[in-house]
């Protein structure tokens, strides 16, 4: 009899075990599709971010046809030094490109300069893929390629380099056009000077086709040019505003895009506020250190 009972025991025990577990089971088991919750809606973004996207996309294809002012531009380097000053985007480089064209054509050469190696090797790029790697070279100071290719790239500085060595007795500048783009780097505090020489060097004889979205005086800069060459340089502006307008806006750590400036063209205030919190923050980390290093 005590064996029974205690089998019994054992009995009811395990039974109640398997009740909890079939409880467990059911509950463990999948939703019903139709029993799942809905998902969020995806929320539109805030007026402000439509309106700052507004338009964003890629034009239709159409034949690309010259403005007036690259026209301009290319008629005047037939006889004169010329000055492009226009807005970014609107399309000096096209000018430096067809008259380089022509050049080749003739059998001439051609120096492209600019201040940025990163620029450098993008034009260096470019033209390859336009006129083909046997008749393009890179001269920078850390890339020397295909050097005596009759369309040489390199920065301001090498140029300038190679005009100096000219005068000591060495290869004189074989081109017959030197583009240098960039040119407002002439008002720069420590590397105008770079600009100032290699256009007073620069033989009379090469033509020179100064490019600049941001010369405030480019009479000034073109008279100044005149005088120290002997050779008339004009100027080619094109009026109005960039062609692709910039859109200035700030993304959130967590992904979020808002305008960085509000209508009246100051710093949206919510940028700001983010701002100033992380400039607390850095001073009370500062502040922190500061404190930590005096107890030691």
């Amino acid at each position: 009899m005590p064996r029974q009972r205690v089998n019994d025991g054992r009995r009811r025990r395990r039974g109640r075990k398997d009740e909890g577990r079939g409880r467990d089971d059911r509950s463990q088991r999948p939703a019903r599709a139709d029993s799942q919750a809905p998902r969020a809606a995806v929320r539109p973004p805030p007026r402000d971010v439509r309106r700052l996207l507004e338009g964003i996309g890629t034009p239709r294809p159409a034949p690309f046809k010259p403005d007036p002012f690259q026209l301009e531009a290319l008629a005047a380097l037939e006889y004169e030094d010329v000055l492009v000053t226009a807005p970014t985007g609107s399309g000096k480089t096209w000018i430096a490109r067809e008259e380089i064209r022509r050049l080749l054509a003739a059998g001439k050469r051609a120096w492209y300069t600019s201040p940025l190696k990163a620029l450098t090797n993008s034009k260096y790029q470019e033209f390859r893929d336009e006129f083909g790697d046997d008749r393009v070279g890179i001269l920078t100071g850390d890339r020397k390629e295909n050097a005596d290719a009759p369309l040489v790239v390199g920065t301001t500085e090498i140029y300038r380099n190679q005009l100096f060595d000219a005068l000591r007795g060495g290869t004189n500048i074989r081109a017959d056009l030197v583009v240098l783009d960039e040119a407002h780097y002439l008002a720069d505090e420590e590397r105008g000077h770079v600009w100032e020489e290699a256009i007073i060097l620069s033989p009379s004889r090469v033509r020179l086709l100064l490019l600049s979205a941001t010369i405030g005086n480019a009479d000034e800069f073109a008279s100044w040019i005149s005088e120290v060459r002997g050779v008339r340089c004009g100027v080619v502006e094109r009026p109005g505003a960039r062609p692709v307008p910039l859109r200035a806006a700030f993304l959130y750590p967590d992904g979020q895009l808002t305008p960085l400036l509000n209508e009246a063209g100051r710093l949206n205030a919510e940028v700001a506020r983010l701002g100033e919190q992380q400039e607390r923050q850095r001073q009370e980390r500062r502040d922190w250190r500061s404190r930590r290093g005096g107890r030691r």
